[in-house]
């Protein structure tokens, strides 16, 4: 059997690829002609596969992608053809979750509005002093204050797509008491605790009940185009919206329209539909948005969760087991 991996992976990481291909040969190449050249008798290939490569090859059964996303891996070629296709899904779970958390306690304590406050050296409650709770007297009346911070586990996380992502997402609302709903296509189970799992037709009980709303689905043929006008105008007017899944699944002109009528509270984004965010576009000066360079999956357990992958698949491969993370090629996940 042979393996071939394009582009080249450094030392250190090929070697360990080979111990786990055991008898099974690996060519490691840094040039699409020389993968061209090799793949003809590759049995499974790692990296970047393009038409001319798959077109030249004779047995492929196997095609690991390098990432979880495959809306820019998959090919009408790849999708005929007979190979089986894995990807890398469930390596970011606990840390993407983490960023969702940090922009929902940024919302729930009005933090992003306390950080350009400091930068003009300005010292204001959101709500103002007004009916503040005197020293000595203590807090007899709820504020303006109070009531412009908002306790979480009053708060209700919707949350759109229940993959590992949006499970542990799940679980950490869960943790910090808040009513959990969520909406899924396929997935028939959530989280011990969640309310409601709905199919995508619930998608406006949740857009209706929840306080943030969270994206954690893939890009996909049916995900594409999903949140326009009309979603936004389903969540309460207090309510904040959150992607972390994929920027195509978010009208972006929707977004800023609504953000502008008030239809939503704001808004939290790591994906765009154009990336990186035009300098120009209106979301960077809305005070009610906090925007994050397409970085939530930032962390240094990712590497080894990457390579642990591929190596269990490898070892799968070679004895003939089933592998880890096959897809649906035209579902795109």
């Amino acid at each position: 059997m042979k393996l071939v991996i394009y582009p080249a992976v450094e030392d250190e990481r090929l070697q360990k690829i080979e111990s786990a291909a055991g008898d099974m040969t690996v060519v490691n190449v840094a040039e699409e002609e020389t993968a061209i050249h090799e793949i003809p008798d590759a049995d499974a290939f790692f990296g970047r596969l393009t038409p001319p490569m798959l077109a030249a090859s004779t047995k492929l059964r196997w095609v690991q992608s390098p990432t979880a996303s495959l809306e820019h891996y998959v090919f009408p070629e790849l999708v005929e053809h007979p190979s089986t296709l894995t990807n890398m899904r469930g390596l970011y779970y606990d840390v993407i979750a983490d960023h969702v958390f940090a922009y929902i306690l940024c919302f729930a304590r009005n933090l992003h509005i306390y950080i350009r406050q400091q930068l003009r050296s300005h010292w204001g409650p959101v709500g103002g002093f007004e009916g503040s709770a005197s020293f000595f007297a203590g807090p007899g009346t709820t504020s303006p204050t109070d009531r412009a911070h908002l306790h979480v586990s009053d708060q209700t996380l919707g949350v759109v797509g229940l993959g590992s992502i949006g499970a542990e997402t799940a679980r950490r609302g869960l943790a910090f008491g808040m009513r959990v709903l969520a909406v899924d296509p396929i997935a028939t189970q959530a989280p011990e605790g969640v309310e409601a799992l709905w199919k995508l037709d619930g998608l406006d009980n949740l857009l209706e009940q929840s306080d943030f709303v969270v994206v954690a689905a893939p890009h996909t043929p049916d995900t594409e185009g999903m949140f326009r006008r009309a979603q936004f105008r389903a969540m309460k007017p207090t309510a904040y919206f959150i992607n972390i899944g994929r920027g195509a699944i978010v009208s972006l002109d929707a977004l800023v329209q609504s953000l502008e009528a008030s239809d939503i509270a704001g808004a939290a984004l790591d994906v765009f539909e154009t990336e990186p965010l035009p300098a120009d576009h209106p979301l960077w000066r809305m005070e009610n948005v906090i925007i994050t360079p397409h970085m939530a999956a930032a962390s240094k357990r990712i590497a080894g969760r990457h390579l642990e992958v591929f190596l269990d698949n490898v070892e799968r491969f070679v004895r003939g087991d089933e592998l880890r993370n096959v897809v649906t090629k035209e579902k795109w996940f």
